[in-house]
């Protein structure tokens, strides 16, 4: 009953968060996503006691808190920066080979923000149906975030076992609004945060050179995959993880080291760390932020303090290397929630990060990757079954 009554308060609060979201919101996409969401979690909601297959609900509540609205908004060429920003970058990898615009080439731009790109170039590959397609609302570039997203945490399922715990990961890395509204506005970080859960997992079921490549694959989407990979690497020292996590990252971004190195600099470095022509919209009031802003020589304390807490970090790690995979997730959790606080440029959104891996470390838990862990148990809770606007 307890379990049922959590899904109850979660797609409940949920749902007043997107109507207030609808209402409130000074972001067209966002309240066209809370407009939309608000009838999918108060639906949930009045199923959970219902239908007690919760692991099937919560696959459904996912479709209609962020399938649904992210299909309706791209239907209408309707999305945050990032995803114009993605696009561009696979028509500017096709025609140059770099995703990357010099610090020139951005500074000609009416807009400059939209020339930084920010990620690595395998983020670019989402972008490529619409480079080569054309504009549609099957080649928006969320429509393949989603895809693989969808890929990697079914794949992930499926390699632990059926119960509560896996259900409520599950829900912290779909329906909550953190992801939910990421993967319909945006989404570009949705995809990087299901490759490193499928990575953890893999290393859980000892599949290491398979969770190389996932932790890779991740990598050489976008910066946040990085801490991720390491601890990975200092649990699972081997050379069969090592191989493709290292590889992947370094062979995607190689041939734009040697097109245009100043333009990997501008581009993945000094813009967001506040050195580019423009700043970053980034801007949660997290201490990081309220530094740079607010103190003088503020961003290089928030620097130096991110750079204290990865050093502080990594002295524990030699010092107590994670017994166990949970151990992994969790460390992987803390540290991005204070890189998260720290950065001089951070959003409310990248917590999902923190929050989806504190969820998934209980699914890792009892050195289960010695051996091949249950699949099919019952599950707890009587689950006995189962664009930028108009761009």
């Amino acid at each position: 009953m307890i379990p049922l009554l959590i899904d109850l308060a979660l797609y409940a609060l949920s749902a007043a968060f997107a109507g207030i979201t609808s209402l409130t919101s000074t972001l067209g996409p966002h309240r066209t996503w809370g407009s939309i969401a608000v009838w999918g979690y108060l639906i949930a909601a009045a199923l959970v006691f219902l239908w007690r297959r919760r692991f099937l609900l919560t696959v459904g509540a996912w479709v209609a808190v962020a399938w649904a609205p992210m299909i309706w908004l791209a239907w209408q060429d309707r999305a945050q920066e990032e995803v114009f920003v993605v696009e561009q970058s696979a028509v500017r990898l096709l025609e140059t080979g770099t995703p990357y615009l010099t610090r020139e080439q951005i500074s000609a731009l009416a807009r400059p923000l939209l020339g930084y790109t920010p990620y690595q170039p395998g983020m670019s590959v989402f972008g490529l149906p619409h480079a080569l397609f054309g504009n549609h609302w099957l080649t928006d570039a969320r429509v393949y975030f989603g895809l693989l997203t969808a890929a990697a945490l079914g794949y992930a399922a499926s390699l632990l076992r059926r119960d509560g715990r896996l259900v409520r990961a599950i829900q912290a890395a779909t329906v909550l609004p953190l992801c939910a509204l990421t993967l319909a506005t945006g989404g570009d970080d949705i995809p990087v945060l299901a490759l490193c859960l499928l990575a953890m997992t893999l290393v859980w079921r000892e599949r290491f050179g398979w969770a190389g490549v996932a932790i890779g694959a991740a990598a050489a989407m976008k910066l946040f995959a990085w801490p991720v990979l390491v601890v990975l690497a200092l649990f699972a020292f081997r050379r069969a993880f090592w191989v493709p996590a290292i590889t992947i990252p370094i062979m995607a971004m190689l041939p734009s080291v040697i097109l245009h190195p100043a333009a990997v600099v501008e581009n993945v470095i000094s813009f967001p760390t506040g050195q580019g022509l423009v700043t970053s919209p980034a801007a949660s009031p997290f201490l990081g932020y309220l530094l740079a802003q607010h103190v003088e020589g503020g961003r290089v304390i928030a620097l130096a303090l991110l750079g204290a807490a990865a050093a502080a970090i990594g002295i524990y790690l030699l010092w107590r290397r994670p017994r166990d995979v949970a151990a992994v997730a969790n460390v992987c959790a803390v540290g991005l929630l204070a890189a998260i606080l720290l950065m001089p440029a951070t959003r409310f959104g990248y917590l999902l990060y923190p929050v989806a891996f504190a969820f998934w470390a209980p699914c890792l838990r009892n050195g289960l990757g010695d051996g091949d862990p249950e699949v099919g148990g019952a599950q707890a809770g009587g689950d006995a079954g189962d664009r930028v606007e108009h761009r």
